[in-house]
């Protein structure tokens, strides 16, 4: 790092010359790319940098210093309480409403990058920006859409802002982005994170299962995600069948969710498989009060009791049943490792 080039720079970005300004903003915007220690020495430049914000009417300088405020908030915390503290929400909320489409990927963007601070998230809530990134999830770009579902998830985790959040309608919208989006990719991992964490409230709980293939995008995310998508998955459906078990229940299994749930208490991790043995268990068609003492409540019990009663196609059915042999088998193996670790009782005699 060179203490020429920025105190170059430094000197472009505080000039009255909006030509030297601009220069400023797209070498900072360089510079802090991917170096740590440049973001630190560019602290200065925030004030500046936001002025551009709030004063600027060209769409160059505007980008500009979003572009730059940005790289300087990424990982940097002193930054982001700087870009707050010198007033940069409001001009970022007024480009978040604004007919602007590249405006409005680059404002969501940049409270991306301030949500990812435990400092500042009660901070963006005062200023009332969940409803505002929840109609991004309504009406935004791609690119959008995706920065505001992570968003909202980084907000989440604040104490009061589920309620919030809630209070804005989301799950229709969190849906159709998960529906659309790969299921596999970290956008379907911030859904069903965000989802597991709603289905606390009974008004999601209902939304969701309003919305037409609501439940199916959690199952398939549950068969083809992340390993931690599939854990938010199989935990969303949880929330929901622990709930009311006699409501949710059928709905559930109705859109094929056994073959998933077999390979996660197989191949999840570990809170994945607790989670999907216990889902199993009250997926099951009895009651704890009517099974049979003659029948073992075990895993292999269990799901044997679940694919009698699925009434899908022969290809489901014949995929859960070879789920069921591989569970049973790995269920065995456990066991048997389980053998030399019990004790001898044999008696020796000459």
């Amino acid at each position: 790092m060179s203490c020429a080039i920025v105190e170059k720079t430094l000197f472009l970005i505080q000039s009255n010359d909006p030509i030297l300004k601009l220069q400023g903003a797209k070498d900072i915007r360089w510079l802090t790319k991917s170096s740590l220690r440049y973001r630190r020495h560019f602290n200065e430049a925030v004030k500046p940098l936001v002025d551009m914000l709030s004063n600027s009417e060209s769409f160059e300088f505007i980008e500009a210093a979003f572009l730059a405020l940005l790289n300087l908030s990424v990982k940097d915390e002193g930054n982001k309480k700087s870009i707050i503290d010198v007033g940069a929400l409001e001009p970022i909320i007024g480009f978040l409403q604004s007919e602007n489409a590249s405006l409005k990927e680059h404002a969501t963007a940049s409270l991306l990058t301030l949500s990812a601070s435990s400092v500042t998230k009660r901070i963006l809530t005062s200023f009332g920006v969940i409803p505002l990134l929840v109609d991004i999830l309504r009406c935004g770009s791609p690119r959008a859409m995706v920065d505001s579902i992570i968003t909202l998830y980084n907000l989440s985790t604040c104490q009061g802002n589920l309620t919030l959040i809630l209070q804005s309608d989301p799950i229709p919208c969190i849906v159709a982005l998960l529906k659309s989006c790969k299921k596999s990719s970290k956008t379907a991992r911030k859904c069903t994170a965000l989802l597991e964490s709603l289905m606390s409230y009974e008004e999601c709980r209902q939304a969701l299962t309003s919305e037409e293939g609501g439940i199916l995008a959690i199952v398939e995310v549950l068969e083809i995600g992340s390993l931690q998508s599939r854990e938010h998955a199989v935990g969303s459906l949880l929330k929901m069948c622990q709930s009311d078990r006699c409501k949710y229940r059928l709905l559930i299994l109705r859109e094929g969710v056994i073959p998933g749930l077999l390979e996660l208490t197989v191949k999840g991790t570990a809170k994945s498989k607790e989670k999907s043995q216990t889902l199993l268990r009250l997926l099951r068609d009895t009651t704890p009060s009517e099974r049979s003492q003659l029948q073992p409540d075990t895993l292999e019990n269990i799901v044997s009791n679940l694919i009698s009663q699925i009434d899908g196609s022969k290809e489901q059915t014949g995929k859960a049943h070879g789920l069921l042999a591989e569970v049973i088998q790995v269920s065995m193996d456990q066991r048997l490792r389980l053998l030399p670790q019990r004790p001898m009782v044999y008696m020796y005699s000459d």
